[in-house]
C-alpha cells in the first residue's frame, strides 16, 4: 500500500511567505541599473562601467529613455542599435508590440518591452521580450525610413554548409570507420553549421576521443 503523503500546511505557508518576501525585497531594474554619470559607477552594485563604454553612455540612449518620450510608449515604432548599424549592412531592428513600464522609476525610464525582431533582414515570427534594454546604444528609426526597411528583401544565403576534410584527417576518419565496421561509401565532410553546445561535457568527450587514437 502506498504511503500517504504527509501534509504540512504550516511549513507550506512559511515557504510561500519566504518566497513572497524575497520577491518584494528583490531590487527593481531602476535600482540595479541606476548610473552615476559623473563617476560612471552603478550605486547599487558599486561596479564601474568599462572605459570603452563611457562615450556611448554620454551620447546614446537606453531603450526606455526613448520609449518614455513617445506616444503610447513607442508601441508600433521601430528601434535599432548603434552596434547593429556599424556591424551589419542588412536592416536590424525591433518592432515594439507591448511595453510594461516601471512607474516607480524616475522619469519612467525602466521596464520591460516585447516585440518582433528583424535581424539581417530576416523577420522572426514570434513576439519575444526585448533584451539588453539597459544598454546605451538604442536609436529610434525615423518614420520616413520605416517603410523602406519593411520592404527590404533579404539576399539568399549562399554560404556553403559543408567542406572537405584535409587528406590526412580524412584518412584517419576512414580508418576509424573501417575499424568500427562502418560503411565507407559516404564521404566524410565538415559541417560548417555549428549546432553543438560547447560546454564542458563536449570538450571532455573530445579529449577522450583523442586519447583513444585512430589507426592510420
Amino acid at each position: 500500500m502506498a504511503r500517504k503523503k504527509l501534509v504540512r500546511p504550516i511549513a507550506a505557508m512559511a515557504r510561500k511567505i519566504r518566497e513572497y518576501r524575497a520577491l518584494k525585497e528583490r531590487p527593481s531594474d531602476s535600482q540595479r541599473y541606476a548610473l552615476d554619470y559623473e563617476t560612471m559607477t552603478r550605486p547599487y552594485t558599486g561596479k564601474k562601467l568599462p572605459v570603452l563604454a563611457w562615450e556611448d553612455v554620454r551620447r546614446e540612449s537606453r531603450l526606455f529613455s526613448l520609449l518614455a518620450g513617445l506616444r503610447f510608449f513607442g508601441v508600433g515604432r521601430l528601434f535599432t542599435r548603434k552596434s547593429w548599424l556599424s556591424e551589419h549592412l542588412e536592416p536590424c531592428y525591433w518592432k515594439i508590440t507591448k511595453v510594461k513600464v516601471d512607474y516607480t522609476a524616475e522619469n519612467m525610464d525602466h521596464g520591460k518591452a516585447w516585440g518582433i525582431l528583424t535581424f539581417k533582414g530576416m523577420q522572426e515570427s514570434e513576439v519575444k521580450e526585448v533584451d539588453m534594454v539597459m544598454y546605451h546604444d538604442w536609436r529610434l528609426m525615423p518614420k520616413h525610413k520605416e517603410e523602406e526597411l519593411k520592404q527590404f528583401t533579404p539576399v539568399p544565403d549562399t554560404t556553403p554548409s559543408h567542406a572537405a576534410y584535409p587528406p590526412l584527417l580524412r584518412a584517419m576518419i576512414l580508418a576509424q570507420r573501417h575499424k568500427e565496421g562502418q560503411t565507407l561509401s559516404k564521404e566524410p565532410v565538415i559541417d560548417l553549421n555549428r549546432n553543438v553546445l560547447l560546454n564542458k561535457d563536449y570538450f571532455r568527450n573530445q579529449e577522450k576521443n583523442i586519447q583513444k587514437g585512430t589507426p592510420v
